[in-house]
């Protein structure tokens, strides 16, 4: 049970350990199910039993996206060959639209550059999220209130 309020249920202990431990600059990965996560982490949270979405709806209310950098948002790319853009993408945007990013505030990596970059990241939260290319890497940013 919780025993805060205002903080979102779907929050466990250790992933808002992390998100107040980050300081500006640093990254965040929330991967889905199919990510290296274990192999790639410094840091890993699992969230098994949970979508990128659900999740990434409630850390951008408390987490500052970097407004120093033309895109704070990361995605990883598509592969050539594979099917076209993710649908999942278009949630993203509507997701971080409530923080003044748009589509021209991401940025995508190639699959192995962006697995590089991941391995550099504060954490790494792994999801059950089924869609693919699903991943997502923010950068944090300062609170300025």
């Amino acid at each position: 049970m919780y025993m805060l309020k205002g903080i979102p249920t779907i929050f466990s202990p250790e992933l808002l350990k992390t998100l107040y431990e980050m300081g500006h600059g640093d990254e965040i990965v929330i991967a889905d199910g199919n990510f290296p996560a274990a192999s790639l982490s410094k840091r890993l949270i699992r969230y098994d039993g949970h979508d990128v979405p659900e999740l990434l709806e409630a850390i951008i209310k408390f987490f500052p996206l970097d407004t120093y950098v033309e895109q704070p948002v990361t995605l990883m790319e598509v592969v050539k060959g594979d099917p076209p853009e993710p649908t999942i993408w278009k949630e993203y945007q509507s997701i971080i639209r409530t923080e003044g990013c748009d589509e021209n505030n991401i940025a995508f990596l190639d699959r192995h550059s962006f697995y590089e970059r991941a391995k550099n990241a504060y954490a790494i939260v792994a999801t059950s999220e089924k869609a693919l290319y699903a991943n997502i890497l923010l950068t944090k940013g300062v609170v300025k209130d």
